[in-house]
């Protein structure tokens, strides 16, 4: 084999089984070879829909998947979705060929790009150690849970790669396996946190999904209410004591619970300005503590009282073992009586702002989420509306939900959908967008439509930017740059091959029933949402 095809072999037999790319000159061999070892390929229509469908994909189902990208200006076109799962701490290869000569039209200085945005380079510089430079990309993205970018020279890619090989290539990444022992002595600090609290309060992250069972049962032992970030949302469906989000996303009632809590501990979960809605949901004379796998996490965004290194799951099965009898703490009959008929968005009355050919996006939200099947999964880009699906539309569980917000980038919604769905086929996947994500991203409706992907994409069109309108708005600031004419999203649905609906009011979802009974076209809802009120969330977004 030369080069470019034992790394794309190497590769697969490293279990990475999906490859989101675009196909160039430079890449095209690698990704042939990966196609040939048994790699399933995914073409996208842009780079960073792309590596927003592999981010996605990773998220859902757990497993390490690969973006393939030319040279040069595919890495580039490729960023912004790579930064979303640099920053997200996805496990990612990132494999793009490379021009090493300044004077390519091509070349930009491919690891410095690594480097700026939080991701781990790698080059295969050698042909002798070609494989075991591709192993050493699929270890440090698995162990490490890093994006790693793995720069394939165009000057090596067509050489002879022999075997037996050399020790692996020359990595700059610094890092360390995350598989330390877990302190007693932290152990003991968190017991006795949990001891000497009335109203303890769990809030999950990324990092707590796999520890469901274990946290479960700490909390039922200590009294404790179970929260999430955004990105775990689902994660305690269905227990009569979860909060549902943390955050800018909480009800009235989940977040008037977490104030009132006199410890907090955050379960791999960063209690970032969003989490903890810039502090405010933390009570002064709080306790609170942050478990994560990684030291550089613990205390980043705010004070905290102490940290515990070690995995979540981990981390609660040791301090349940140390625990005594099973106490109230917050869960008392009152608390359990509010949660069960307030705590849900559903839950909490409104009035209904829709008319003059406007539909209120909680109707919306409200209509779909009793018409569709329990099991689905909801990618959701970014803008004014997304609190809507994301607190109305339910899931069954942490793989219901697809949040790729780290970024906080308009526009990779779509991809975020097709990368969850293909992680998860038995599940109904919805794509919830703006207008403006929705003609940044347009060309990926070709892509759900030639994958056969059952999908539903659901576009919250209020002819603007409407974050922007709404925070620069009551200044009297003019608004020409973030406000648009109208544009007909169902005729560019059905230009793609879509089922396609415009709605005005709770009557034209009608015939998403009939849709739901076939599926053999992928369906596009064009919402044309009430524009003249902020969502609720939205004064917490503009914090920076």
């Amino acid at each position: 084999m030369n080069v470019a095809e034992a790394v794309g072999h190497e590769l697969v037999a490293e279990g990475i089984d999906h490859v989101f790319g675009v196909v160039g000159s430079g890449n095209f061999e690698v990704t042939n070879a990966m196609i040939a070892a048994g790699a399933q390929y995914v073409a996208a229509r842009h780079e960073a829909g792309a590596a927003t469908m592999a981010d996605a994909y990773s998220r859902m189902s757990g497993r390490v998947p690969a973006v393939t990208v030319h040279q040069g200006c595919g890495l580039t076109n490729a960023l912004t979705g790579v930064t979303e799962a640099a920053k997200s701490r996805t496990p990612l290869v990132v494999l793009a060929a490379e021009a090493t000569n300044p004077v390519s039209n091509f070349y930009v200085d491919q690891p410095a790009l690594a480097r700026a945005i939080g991701a781990v380079p790698l080059r295969v510089d050698d042909p002798a150690t070609a494989r075991s430079t591709a192993q050493q990309a699929a270890h440090l993205a698995r162990a490490e849970r890093r994006v790693v970018l793995l720069n394939l020279p165009l000057e090596v890619q067509g050489a002879d790669a022999p075997q037996p090989e050399a020790t692996g290539g020359h990595s700059e990444w610094g890092g360390h396996a995350e598989t330390a022992a877990i302190e007693p002595h932290d152990i003991s600090r968190l017991v006795d946190a949990l001891d000497r609290a009335q109203r303890p309060v769990f809030v999950a992250g990324r990092g707590g999904r796999a520890a469901r069972s274990a946290l479960e049962a700490l909390a039922e032992r200590s009294g404790a209410l179970l929260a999430t970030s955004a990105v775990a949302k689902g994660l305690f469906h269905g227990n009569p004591w979860n909060l549902d989000v943390s955050g800018g996303f909480s009800s009235p009632v989940a977040a008037e619970l977490i104030h009132g809590a006199d410890l907090i501990v955050g379960w791999g979960c960063a209690l970032n300005m969003w989490t903890m809605r810039h502090g405010r949901l933390i009570a002064d004379d709080a306790t609170v503590v942050q478990v994560d796998l990684d030291h550089d996490a613990v205390g980043v965004h705010r004070d905290v009282s102490f940290g515990v290194l070690g995995d979540a799951a981990r981390v609660a099965e040791a301090t349940l073992a140390r625990l005594g009898e099973t106490r109230t703490g917050y869960r008392t009959p009152q608390v359990r009586d509010e949660i069960a008929g307030r705590v849900a968005w559903r839950d909490v009355r409104y009035e209904d702002a829709g008319g003059n050919g406007r539909i209120d996006p909680r109707t919306l939200c409200l209509t779909l989420d009793e018409m569709l099947p329990t099991e689905r999964i909801v990618g959701v880009d970014s803008g004014n509306f997304m609190g809507y699906p994301s607190m109305f539309l339910r899931v069954p569980d942490e793989f219901g939900f697809c949040f790729t917000q780290a970024y906080q980038c308009v526009g990779l919604g779509l991809a975020t959908a097709i990368g969850a769905a293909l992680a998860r086929p038995d599940r109904l996947p919805i794509a919830a967008l703006g207008d403006g994500g929705a003609l940044m991203s347009a060309a990926e409706l070709e892509t759900v439509v030639r994958l056969g992907i059952p999908m539903m994409v659901v576009i919250f069109n209020d002819q603007a930017y409407g974050a922007e309108v709404h925070h620069f708005g009551e200044s009297g600031a003019p608004l020409d740059t973030v406000t648009f004419p109208d544009t007909d999203f169902a005729a560019i649905g059905r230009g793609y091959g879509f089922d396609a609906l415009t709605v005005r009011s709770r009557e034209d979802l009608r015939p998403v029933a009939d849709w739901l009974r076939d599926r053999s076209r992928p369906l596009l809802i064009d919402a044309k949402v009430v524009s003249d009120h902020p969502s609720w969330w939205l004064a917490e977004a503009f914090g920076h």
